[in-house]
């Protein structure tokens, strides 16, 4: 369901401290509030579906360690929480050991994913992998232990950005199923509200792990799902575009004419559950849009079948990456797409994909784009 267009809030996390992008009901104008916590990598900001105002962000430096921050009045202004992440039911802020052959280190908190119905409760991915939850606001954040526990973890790896949760999908039909993704493990799925945890990798297929249809160890980079079809989920691997049907029980290739199956985002349309959007990087080797040129891919079959959307990208000598968790859709109509780039470009399309504009440039690295709407409730 469409929102009321009252115009967007693109929160963006970046290298050197966050950026709020507020536009007009057009989306054709724009209002740049940053950097807050400048100097500081931000490595992602994302709002409350339930409450407009409420902002989280995970604020990280190697001098200072990690910090998360809360706004109330949609990122004017910021109040620090309880980052003293209980772990096991021990208190601590910076490593664990779990009696594995190897330590488990708290580096840094990937991704923050508010509860679809209770502003204070959100999920926190952290690296080294591991799942936290706060329920009063910040104030206090538990481990869902049961996902360390399951037992496969000697069998994770880091992959080049270190051995991270990074993607929290909470299905809005069944409010204990949780999907989440790590690198390099792969994706896991909990129908008790992570109290015990599945792998979901069948049909993933890795040739840089020992055995590359295994369990475990495969890098997934990302997972979108539409929240009308639950079951459908949309994967963006380490290379291979996947798409499963069933929850996750089994996946299959959906790469179909892509120039390359190689990237980090993957997301899908607000209102259209079929039409789903990736960038192609060039390699694992060779972060960059193959030709210099680009290209965000549009797929409306649900995968396979894709083109080429370029109207208003750059089309030549162009070496950016886009991130993991560097693109985001809105809820108006017609849908707004967003992604941001390591340039420290954020563009923006009002129309889908069909035609985009650069809303700002010259930011430091992005590392996050979400999008909070201002016409309705919540994200848009």
């Amino acid at each position: 369901m469409a929102e009321t267009n009252g115009g967007v809030r693109v929160l963006v996390g970046t290298r050197k401290g966050g950026f709020v992008l507020t536009s007009d009901a057009k989306r054709e104008n724009w209002d740049v509030s940053g950097p807050h916590f400048a100097g500081w990598e931000i490595y992602h900001m994302k709002g409350s579906p339930v409450d407009p105002n409420r902002i989280w962000a995970s604020q990280s430096s190697g001098w200072f360690g990690q910090l998360i921050q809360r706004s109330d009045d949609g990122g004017k202004t910021w109040t620090p929480v309880d980052n003293k992440f209980v772990y096991d039911g021990v208190p601590g802020t910076h490593q664990w050991y779990d009696g594995t052959p190897h330590p488990w280190e708290f580096k840094r908190v990937w991704h923050l994913e508010p509860c679809l119905t209770d502003p204070d409760t959100v999920y926190a991915g952290i690296e080294d992998a591991a799942l936290f939850k706060t329920t009063d606001g910040g104030k206090s954040w538990n481990e869902l232990s049961g996902l360390r526990k399951h037992g496969s973890g000697p069998r994770w790896q880091p992959g080049a950005g270190g051995m991270c949760l990074h993607t929290i999908v909470l299905d809005p039909a069944a409010p204990g199923r949780i999907f989440i993704a790590i690198s390099a493990a792969g994706a896991f799925r909990s129908e008790d509200a992570g109290e015990t945890w599945q792998p979901i990798n069948q049909g993933l297929r890795s040739e840089f792990i020992p055995d590359p249809n295994a369990e475990v160890g495969h890098c997934v980079h990302r997972i979108a799902m539409h929240p009308s079809r639950p079951d459908v989920l949309y994967m963006q691997k380490h290379w291979d575009v996947m798409r499963s049907d069933n929850g996750g029980a089994s996946w299959h290739e959906v790469s179909g004419n892509l120039p390359t199956d190689f990237g980090f985002v993957i997301d899908v349309h607000a209102h259209e559950p079929e039409t789903i959007y990736v960038v192609p990087i060039k390699s694992d080797s060779e972060h960059y849009p193959p030709d210099g040129k680009l290209r965000v891919y549009r797929s409306r079959t649900g995968g396979n079948d894709w083109e080429a959307l370029t109207n208003g990208l750059p089309q030549s000598n162009c070496y950016v990456n886009v991130l993991r968790d560097a693109m985001a859709v809105d809820k108006l109509d017609p849908c707004g797409i967003y992604f941001g780039t390591t340039g420290g470009q954020v563009y923006g399309s009002s129309n889908a994909g069909d035609d985009w504009k650069a809303i700002v440039r010259d930011l430091p690295a992005v590392l996050s784009v979400e999008v909070q709407s201002l016409g309705g409730n919540g994200n848009a």
